[in-house]
Protein backbone atom coordinates (compact mmCIF):
# COMPACT_ATOMS: atom_id res chain seq x y z
CA UNK A 1 0.00 0.00 0.00
CA UNK A 2 1.08 3.57 -0.70
CA UNK A 3 1.91 5.89 2.20
CA UNK A 4 1.39 9.62 1.79
CA UNK A 5 4.47 11.85 1.89
CA UNK A 6 4.83 14.14 4.89
CA UNK A 7 6.00 17.12 2.84
CA UNK A 8 4.10 19.13 0.26
CA UNK A 9 5.70 18.28 -3.09
CA UNK A 10 4.64 21.58 -4.69
CA UNK A 11 5.94 23.61 -1.75
CA UNK A 12 9.28 21.81 -1.77
CA UNK A 13 9.70 22.26 -5.55
CA UNK A 14 8.85 25.96 -5.23
CA UNK A 15 11.40 26.50 -2.46
CA UNK A 16 14.12 24.64 -4.36
CA UNK A 17 13.42 26.62 -7.53
CA UNK A 18 13.51 29.91 -5.63
CA UNK A 19 16.78 28.94 -3.95
CA UNK A 20 18.40 28.07 -7.28
CA UNK A 21 17.32 31.41 -8.78
CA UNK A 22 17.68 33.59 -5.70
CA UNK A 23 19.63 36.25 -7.60
CA UNK A 24 16.76 36.75 -10.05
CA UNK A 25 14.08 39.22 -9.01
CA UNK A 26 10.94 37.19 -9.69
CA UNK A 27 7.55 37.80 -8.11
CA UNK A 28 5.66 34.72 -6.88
CA UNK A 29 2.10 34.50 -5.63
CA UNK A 30 0.79 30.91 -5.45
CA UNK A 31 -2.36 29.54 -3.82
CA UNK A 32 -3.10 25.81 -3.59
CA UNK A 33 -4.90 23.26 -1.42
CA UNK A 34 -4.10 19.71 -0.37
CA UNK A 35 -6.02 16.88 1.28
CA UNK A 36 -8.04 17.42 4.47
CA UNK A 37 -8.61 21.08 3.49
CA UNK A 38 -5.07 22.31 4.25
CA UNK A 39 -4.48 25.43 2.12
CA UNK A 40 -1.20 27.20 1.33
CA UNK A 41 -0.19 30.64 0.07
CA UNK A 42 3.42 31.43 -0.85
CA UNK A 43 4.56 34.89 -1.83
CA UNK A 44 7.88 36.42 -2.96
CA UNK A 45 8.33 40.07 -3.99
CA UNK A 46 10.82 41.48 -6.49
CA UNK A 47 12.09 43.91 -3.83
CA UNK A 48 13.10 41.07 -1.45
CA UNK A 49 13.80 37.96 -3.58
CA UNK A 50 15.42 36.10 -0.65
CA UNK A 51 12.34 36.46 1.61
CA UNK A 52 9.51 33.93 1.30
CA UNK A 53 6.17 34.42 3.04
CA UNK A 54 4.36 31.13 3.62
CA UNK A 55 0.80 31.09 4.98
CA UNK A 56 -1.04 27.94 6.01
CA UNK A 57 -4.74 27.40 6.66
CA UNK A 58 -5.58 24.36 8.82
CA UNK A 59 -8.82 22.34 8.95
CA UNK A 60 -11.57 23.96 11.00
CA UNK A 61 -11.37 22.40 14.48
CA UNK A 62 -14.44 20.81 16.15
CA UNK A 63 -15.52 22.09 19.58
CA UNK A 64 -13.86 19.27 21.53
CA UNK A 65 -10.32 20.14 20.33
CA UNK A 66 -8.04 22.78 21.87
CA UNK A 67 -6.60 25.55 19.65
CA UNK A 68 -4.43 28.33 21.05
CA UNK A 69 -4.11 31.49 18.94
CA UNK A 70 -5.48 29.59 15.96
CA UNK A 71 -2.99 26.69 16.27
CA UNK A 72 -3.05 23.28 18.00
CA UNK A 73 -1.49 23.18 21.45
CA UNK A 74 2.28 23.19 21.18
CA UNK A 75 2.29 24.33 17.56
CA UNK A 76 4.39 27.48 18.06
CA UNK A 77 6.98 25.64 20.17
CA UNK A 78 7.19 22.90 17.51
CA UNK A 79 7.87 25.47 14.78
CA UNK A 80 10.64 27.14 16.77
CA UNK A 81 12.24 23.79 17.55
CA UNK A 82 12.06 22.53 13.96
CA UNK A 83 13.20 25.67 12.10
CA UNK A 84 15.23 27.78 14.51
CA UNK A 85 16.26 31.25 13.31
CA UNK A 86 15.63 30.48 9.63
CA UNK A 87 11.89 30.98 10.08
CA UNK A 88 10.06 33.82 11.82
CA UNK A 89 6.41 33.57 12.92
CA UNK A 90 4.40 36.64 11.91
CA UNK A 91 1.71 37.78 14.32
CA UNK A 92 -1.02 38.24 13.30
CA UNK A 93 -1.04 35.86 10.31
CA UNK A 94 -2.46 36.80 6.91
CA UNK A 95 -6.24 37.08 6.74
CA UNK A 96 -7.89 33.70 6.22
CA UNK A 97 -4.89 31.72 7.47
CA UNK A 98 -3.90 30.19 10.81
CA UNK A 99 -0.17 30.69 10.38
CA UNK A 100 2.21 32.90 8.40
CA UNK A 101 5.94 32.18 8.33
CA UNK A 102 8.71 34.46 7.08
CA UNK A 103 11.52 32.39 5.57
CA UNK A 104 14.90 34.00 4.96
CA UNK A 105 16.68 31.94 2.30
CA UNK A 106 19.96 33.74 2.94
CA UNK A 107 20.07 32.20 6.44
CA UNK A 108 19.94 28.62 5.21
CA UNK A 109 22.97 26.50 6.17
CA UNK A 110 25.77 26.12 3.64
CA UNK A 111 25.98 22.34 3.99
CA UNK A 112 23.96 20.98 1.06
CA UNK A 113 22.67 17.86 2.82
CA UNK A 114 21.54 19.80 5.88
CA UNK A 115 20.02 22.51 3.68
CA UNK A 116 18.01 19.92 1.74
CA UNK A 117 16.80 18.30 4.96
CA UNK A 118 15.74 21.69 6.35
CA UNK A 119 13.79 22.57 3.18
CA UNK A 120 11.99 19.21 3.36
CA UNK A 121 11.16 20.00 6.99
CA UNK A 122 9.79 23.42 6.00
CA UNK A 123 7.70 21.74 3.30
CA UNK A 124 6.39 19.45 6.08
CA UNK A 125 4.96 22.38 8.04
CA UNK A 126 1.57 20.64 8.07
CA UNK A 127 3.06 17.70 10.01
CA UNK A 128 5.00 20.00 12.34
CA UNK A 129 1.94 22.05 13.33
CA UNK A 130 -0.97 19.58 13.25
CA UNK A 131 1.16 16.80 14.73
CA UNK A 132 2.53 18.92 17.58
CA UNK A 133 0.12 17.81 20.35
CA UNK A 134 0.35 14.17 19.22
CA UNK A 135 4.14 14.38 19.24
CA UNK A 136 4.11 15.67 22.83
CA UNK A 137 1.98 12.72 24.01
CA UNK A 138 4.09 10.15 22.15
CA UNK A 139 7.34 11.63 23.49
CA UNK A 140 5.97 11.15 27.00
CA UNK A 141 5.14 7.56 26.05
CA UNK A 142 8.75 7.02 24.94
CA UNK A 143 9.87 8.07 28.42
CA UNK A 144 6.96 6.08 29.98
CA UNK A 145 5.49 9.12 31.70
CA UNK A 146 2.15 10.93 31.62
CA UNK A 147 1.89 14.67 32.31
CA UNK A 148 -0.26 15.41 35.34
CA UNK A 149 -2.07 18.24 33.54
CA UNK A 150 -3.06 16.19 30.49
CA UNK A 151 -6.68 15.16 30.04
CA UNK A 152 -7.55 11.44 30.16
CA UNK A 153 -9.22 11.87 26.76
CA UNK A 154 -7.45 14.14 24.25
CA UNK A 155 -9.20 15.23 21.02
CA UNK A 156 -7.02 16.25 18.04
CA UNK A 157 -8.22 17.72 14.75
CA UNK A 158 -7.32 15.92 11.51
CA UNK A 159 -10.16 16.87 9.14
CA UNK A 160 -12.57 19.83 8.92
CA UNK A 161 -14.78 19.65 12.03
CA UNK A 162 -13.59 16.09 12.74
CA UNK A 163 -11.27 14.79 15.43
CA UNK A 164 -9.61 11.61 16.60
CA UNK A 165 -8.91 10.73 20.22
CA UNK A 166 -5.94 9.81 22.41
CA UNK A 167 -6.09 7.98 25.72
CA UNK A 168 -2.60 8.50 27.20
CA UNK A 169 -1.15 6.06 29.74
CA UNK A 170 2.37 5.44 30.99
CA UNK A 171 2.82 2.15 29.12
CA UNK A 172 0.66 2.77 26.06
CA UNK A 173 -1.36 5.35 24.14
CA UNK A 174 -4.69 4.25 22.69
CA UNK A 175 -5.69 6.10 19.51
CA UNK A 176 -9.29 5.92 18.28
CA UNK A 177 -10.48 7.15 14.88
CA UNK A 178 -14.21 7.71 14.23
CA UNK A 179 -14.54 6.98 10.49
CA UNK A 180 -16.96 9.00 8.34
CA UNK A 181 -17.52 9.06 4.58
CA UNK A 182 -20.02 10.99 2.49
CA UNK A 183 -20.52 8.65 -0.46
CA UNK A 184 -22.50 5.42 0.10
CA UNK A 185 -20.07 3.40 -2.04
CA UNK A 186 -17.13 4.79 -0.06
CA UNK A 187 -18.81 3.69 3.17
CA UNK A 188 -19.12 0.09 1.95
CA UNK A 189 -15.58 -0.04 0.58
CA UNK A 190 -14.07 1.63 3.65
CA UNK A 191 -15.83 -0.76 6.04
CA UNK A 192 -14.54 -3.75 4.10
CA UNK A 193 -11.06 -2.20 3.82
CA UNK A 194 -10.84 -1.53 7.56
CA UNK A 195 -11.91 -5.06 8.46
CA UNK A 196 -9.25 -6.45 6.12
CA UNK A 197 -6.79 -3.96 7.61
CA UNK A 198 -7.40 -5.44 11.07
CA UNK A 199 -7.09 -9.02 9.77
CA UNK A 200 -3.78 -8.21 8.06
CA UNK A 201 -2.33 -7.17 11.43
CA UNK A 202 -2.65 -10.80 12.58
CA UNK A 203 -0.22 -12.12 9.97
CA UNK A 204 3.16 -13.36 11.16
CA UNK A 205 5.16 -10.60 9.47
CA UNK A 206 3.33 -7.81 11.33
CA UNK A 207 3.72 -9.02 14.90
CA UNK A 208 5.56 -5.84 15.90
CA UNK A 209 2.98 -3.48 14.37
CA UNK A 210 0.58 -1.63 16.70
CA UNK A 211 -2.43 -3.63 17.81
CA UNK A 212 -5.43 -2.70 15.64
CA UNK A 213 -9.17 -3.23 16.14
CA UNK A 214 -12.32 -2.20 14.25
CA UNK A 215 -15.75 -1.86 15.84
CA UNK A 216 -19.12 -0.62 14.54
CA UNK A 217 -19.86 0.94 17.95
CA UNK A 218 -17.81 3.39 20.08
CA UNK A 219 -15.17 1.66 22.24
CA UNK A 220 -15.36 2.09 25.98
CA UNK A 221 -12.35 4.43 25.90
CA UNK A 222 -14.53 7.12 24.29
CA UNK A 223 -16.90 7.32 27.22
CA UNK A 224 -17.43 11.03 27.86
CA UNK A 225 -16.78 12.14 24.29
CA UNK A 226 -19.44 14.44 22.74
CA UNK A 227 -22.20 12.72 20.79
CA UNK A 228 -21.40 14.66 17.61
CA UNK A 229 -17.88 13.25 17.60
CA UNK A 230 -19.24 9.69 17.85
CA UNK A 231 -21.64 10.00 14.90
CA UNK A 232 -20.04 7.74 12.27
CA UNK A 233 -21.04 5.53 9.33
CA UNK A 234 -17.91 3.35 8.92
CA UNK A 235 -17.19 2.35 12.50
CA UNK A 236 -14.25 3.04 14.81
CA UNK A 237 -10.60 2.06 14.37
CA UNK A 238 -8.42 1.66 17.45
CA UNK A 239 -4.61 1.51 17.57
CA UNK A 240 -2.54 0.75 20.65
CA UNK A 241 0.83 2.50 20.47
CA UNK A 242 3.60 1.09 22.69
CA UNK A 243 6.98 2.66 23.59
CA UNK A 244 8.77 0.56 20.96
CA UNK A 245 6.68 2.22 18.23
CA UNK A 246 8.03 5.70 19.05
CA UNK A 247 11.69 5.00 19.69
CA UNK A 248 14.19 7.21 17.87
CA UNK A 249 13.31 7.90 14.24
CA UNK A 250 10.09 5.89 14.52
CA UNK A 251 8.49 8.86 16.29
CA UNK A 252 8.21 11.04 13.16
CA UNK A 253 6.78 8.20 11.08
CA UNK A 254 4.24 7.28 13.76
CA UNK A 255 3.10 10.90 14.17
CA UNK A 256 2.59 11.32 10.42
CA UNK A 257 0.89 7.93 9.94
CA UNK A 258 -1.62 8.62 12.71
CA UNK A 259 -2.23 12.24 11.71
CA UNK A 260 -3.13 11.23 8.14
CA UNK A 261 -4.78 7.84 8.76
CA UNK A 262 -8.19 8.95 7.48
CA UNK A 263 -6.62 10.41 4.33
CA UNK A 264 -4.67 7.16 3.88
CA UNK A 265 -7.90 5.13 4.02
CA UNK A 266 -9.74 7.57 1.72
CA UNK A 267 -6.93 7.37 -0.83
CA UNK A 268 -7.03 3.59 -1.02
CA UNK A 269 -10.83 3.53 -1.07
CA UNK A 270 -10.83 5.84 -4.10
CA UNK A 271 -8.09 3.75 -5.74
CA UNK A 272 -10.16 0.59 -5.20
CA UNK A 273 -13.23 2.29 -6.63
CA UNK A 274 -11.28 3.46 -9.66
CA UNK A 275 -9.81 -0.02 -10.16
CA UNK A 276 -13.27 -1.62 -10.10
CA UNK A 277 -14.59 0.96 -12.57
CA UNK A 278 -11.67 0.22 -14.88
CA UNK A 279 -12.32 -3.53 -14.66
CA UNK A 280 -16.02 -3.00 -15.37
CA UNK A 281 -15.28 -0.80 -18.38
CA UNK A 282 -12.89 -3.39 -19.78
CA UNK A 283 -15.50 -6.13 -19.27
CA UNK A 284 -18.15 -4.07 -21.06
CA UNK A 285 -15.74 -3.36 -23.92
CA UNK A 286 -14.97 -7.09 -24.30
CA UNK A 287 -18.70 -7.90 -24.36
CA UNK A 288 -19.29 -5.23 -27.01
CA UNK A 289 -16.47 -6.67 -29.12
CA UNK A 290 -18.01 -10.15 -28.82
CA UNK A 291 -21.39 -8.79 -29.92
CA UNK A 292 -19.80 -7.00 -32.87
CA UNK A 293 -18.11 -10.22 -33.95
CA UNK A 294 -21.43 -12.04 -33.69
CA UNK A 295 -23.12 -9.40 -35.88
CA UNK A 296 -20.44 -9.80 -38.53
CA UNK A 297 -20.98 -13.58 -38.53
CA UNK A 298 -24.74 -13.19 -39.01
CA UNK A 299 -24.26 -10.75 -41.88
CA UNK A 300 -21.79 -13.11 -43.60
CA UNK A 301 -24.27 -15.97 -43.31
CA UNK A 302 -27.02 -13.82 -44.79
CA UNK A 303 -24.83 -12.77 -47.69
CA UNK A 304 -23.88 -16.39 -48.37
CA UNK A 305 -27.51 -17.51 -48.29
CA UNK A 306 -28.54 -14.68 -50.62
CA UNK A 307 -25.85 -15.61 -53.10
CA UNK A 308 -27.01 -19.28 -53.14
CA UNK A 309 -30.62 -18.23 -53.81
CA UNK A 310 -29.86 -16.80 -57.28
CA UNK A 311 -31.99 -18.24 -60.14
CA UNK A 312 -31.02 -19.14 -63.73
CA UNK A 313 -33.59 -19.15 -66.55
CA UNK A 314 -33.48 -22.53 -68.36
CA UNK A 315 -34.56 -23.28 -71.92
CA UNK A 316 -37.32 -25.85 -72.56
CA UNK A 317 -34.75 -28.45 -73.60
CA UNK A 318 -32.58 -27.79 -70.52
CA UNK A 319 -35.62 -28.01 -68.29
CA UNK A 320 -36.58 -31.40 -69.66
CA UNK A 321 -33.05 -32.73 -69.27
CA UNK A 322 -32.94 -31.40 -65.69
CA UNK A 323 -36.22 -33.07 -64.80
CA UNK A 324 -35.13 -36.42 -66.23
CA UNK A 325 -31.92 -36.25 -64.25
Amino acid sequence: MILLQSHSRFLLDTLLNRLQNIEKAVELDYHWAEFDDVRYHIQVTMKHPHIVLLSVSLPMPPPETVFLSGLPAGGIEAIKTAYGSVVQILDPPRDGFNLTLKLNLSKLPTDEEYKQALLVKIASVREVVLGAPLRVVLKQLASRTVASVIDPLVALVHRPKESFFLIPQAEKVTVVFPMRFKDSIDIILATSFLQEFVDARRTAGLNNAPYCMWSPTPPLELKGAPDEALSVNAGFVTFVILPRHVEGKKLDRTVWSLSTFHAYVSYHVKCSEGFMHTRMRRRVESLIEALDRAKLGVEDARNYATQNRSFKRLSLKEARNHSFN
